[in-house]
């Protein structure tokens, strides 16, 4: 199998930006670095023919665009709005995916990079501080974060923590006071970080204390038993579930249905995305409608706009909540002693 620019990375101690760069702009690299990339080069005999063009300066036509998976119909989404401005013009989409896995990141990356890709479109795990993003940067290659919501970086996105706090306001306001909060991995998103800080927000503004959030893997498909056990008893589960997305949302009611409890009338819920389909359940899903292939569309816009060498873009776009449905006043039922 031929070696790739992250092989040479890791031979060589340096970074795939390093790389790239000792070998489309020798001159910005110091001496040494630059002969110990070239020595990893030549021990793994690595043949840099996949960037040729790249390397004479020209356009390929392509970006590389960088998701989370494709189970989600959110990403789905996303990328039909990059896919319907693609084909307005002359370039192409190349897709990988990194299953919500940081480490797999760097090699995602490399892999569009080796196909010498114009510009990257990237949801990454957690985007502030992130070394790739600052290796991308000095190298030059241009760059658009989508979904992430990061002040330091090109990005498109709601402002998570804002549209949580606004969502979970509404359920105060509804009268809920035992408010709980099931998240996906904190460490693998910082959607769901920022989307639990808006909760503790809105919980803390209320004079309510917030809950611990429970937290699942994004690959779950049930909820661990003792997890279940808890919505199900009326003494310790909430009265309203806020659900870090509209999949733990689904999942949640399926389980909760499988109990033989009734939403919203024995616990409400509410979501995170507004996927299209949420809108046919019975009841329909409360959520955070996000513009899925509006913010594809938008990467897009601001990608195109620095590969003719504008500056780098952000866009805050407008959420709006889909209440009721899934969501009712508390229950006044007393509660068992």
């Amino acid at each position: 199998m031929p070696s790739t620019l992250h092989d040479v990375a890791e031979r060589s101690g340096t970074s795939i930006a390093t790389v790239s760069r000792a070998l489309n702009q020798p001159g910005k690299l110091r001496r040494e670095t630059l002969e110990r990339v070239r020595q990893a080069m030549r021990e793994l005999h690595f043949r840099p023919n996949l960037i040729g063009r790249q390397l004479r300066g020209e356009r390929t036509g392509l970006v590389g665009v960088v998701l989370p998976d494709m189970l989600n119909p959110v990403f789905g989404e996303c990328l039909q709005g990059i896919e319907e401005s693609a084909a307005q013009g002359a370039r192409r989409v190349l897709l990988t995916t990194t299953g919500y896995d940081p480490g797999r990141e760097a090699q995602a990356i490399d892999t569009l990079l080796s196909q010498r890709v114009d510009g990257l479109i990237l949801t990454l795990a957690r985007a502030e501080g992130h070394p790739l993003l600052d290796e991308l940067a000095a190298s030059g290659v241009p760059y658009q974060l989508v979904y992430n919501h990061c002040a330091s970086h090109p990005c498109v996105s709601v402002d998570n923590r804002a549209a949580a706090r606004e969502l979970v306001s509404e359920l105060v306001l509804l009268g809920h006071r035992r408010i709980g909060m099931l998240s996906g991995s904190r460490a693998a998103s910082d959607r769901a970080l920022q989307r639990h800080q808006g909760y503790c927000d809105a919980m803390r503004a209320a004079g309510l204390r917030p809950r611990a959030p429970l937290e699942i893997d994004f690959h779950q498909r049930s909820l661990p038993s003792a997890m279940l056990a808890a919505l199900r008893d009326p003494r310790r589960r909430p009265t309203a579930l806020f659900c870090g997305n509209d999949f733990l949302a689904l999942l949640v009611m399926r389980e909760l249905r499988e109990a033989g409890m009734r939403v919203p009338e024995d616990i409400s819920v509410v979501g995170f995305d507004g996927l299209s389909f949420g809108e046919l359940l019975a009841p329909p899903l409360a959520t955070v409608c996000q513009p899925h292939r509006h913010m594809g569309s938008t990467a897009w816009s601001h990608l195109q706009h620095a590969l003719e060498g504008g500056s780098p873009r952000s866009s805050v776009l407008a959420h709006r909540l889909r209440i009721g449905g899934t969501v009712a006043p508390p229950s006044s039922r007393p509660r068992p002693e």
